[in-house]
């Protein structure tokens, strides 16, 4: 004889897809976390997941932790029902406009803008622009203009590399924000000197074919006097 205590209450997951449907919004309560998300009550017998990256269209969190804590309550939006294998998808930050389909108008690719250095890593930097937009210098992008590098603190000029509305990516550098017009001055310094060089070599040319000249007439004088 095989026995049950769970069949003594009704299933909550019989009518799950009519008590949660997909974009209905929920005020649950955070029960554990996991490194990619957060597990959460929407009501006895049914928990749901928030991934990690569904927590915040700007923030790069790197444990659960960091945005909440156990047994506090969070606002929810339901993303997925799979209803065979009693899983629910949720998400937190669904509950706001996406932010990046304006970051995309405003941050254009090769122009320059003021961000400030967060954090430094091997590969790179982490720099902050206003609203807390994070992006990414790589290493070789930060030197400045006098030689050294970056540093933690700093609020420089940056030039957008590549936008990723999709992958919510900015890569940026702040050496190509100086380093073209180095450039620029550096070949107008090296065209002003051949101009000069060029005057020079001209003007020693026209003293050279004068003082041929003096040469010659002043021959022609000592020959007309003997």
């Amino acid at each position: 004889m095989s026995l049950g205590v769970k069949q003594l209450t009704p299933d909550p997951w019989a009518d799950i897809q009519n008590n949660f449907p997909v974009g209905s919004e929920h005020k649950v309560k955070v029960r554990n976390f996991t490194n990619f998300g957060i597990f959460v009550e929407l009501t006895e017998g049914v928990d749901g997941l928030i991934h990690i990256s569904d927590l915040s269209w700007t923030k790069k969190i790197k444990h659960p932790a960091e945005f909440i804590k156990v047994n506090q309550e969070l606002n929810v939006r339901v993303l997925d029902i799979d209803k065979e294998n009693r899983k629910i998808s949720l998400g937190h930050k669904q509950l706001q406009e996406n932010p990046w389909d304006e970051y995309e108008r405003e941050f254009i690719v090769g122009q320059d803008y003021e961000g400030k250095v967060t954090e430094l890593y091997d590969k790179g930097a982490l720099i902050i622009f206003k609203e807390n937009i994070e992006a990414f210098s790589p290493k070789r992008h930060n030197k400045k203009e006098d030689g050294s590098n970056i540093l933690v603190g700093d609020t420089l000029m940056f030039k957008i590399l590549e936008f990723s509305k999709e992958n919510k990516k900015i890569l940026v550098s702040h050496k190509d924000t100086y380093e073209k017009d180095l450039l620029i001055k550096k070949n107008k310094d090296k065209k002003e000197r051949k101009k000069v060089l060029d005057k020079i070599e001209k003007d020693k040319k026209k003293s050279t074919l004068g003082d041929l000249e003096g040469l010659s007439n002043l021959k022609e004088n000592l020959k007309s006097k003997e």
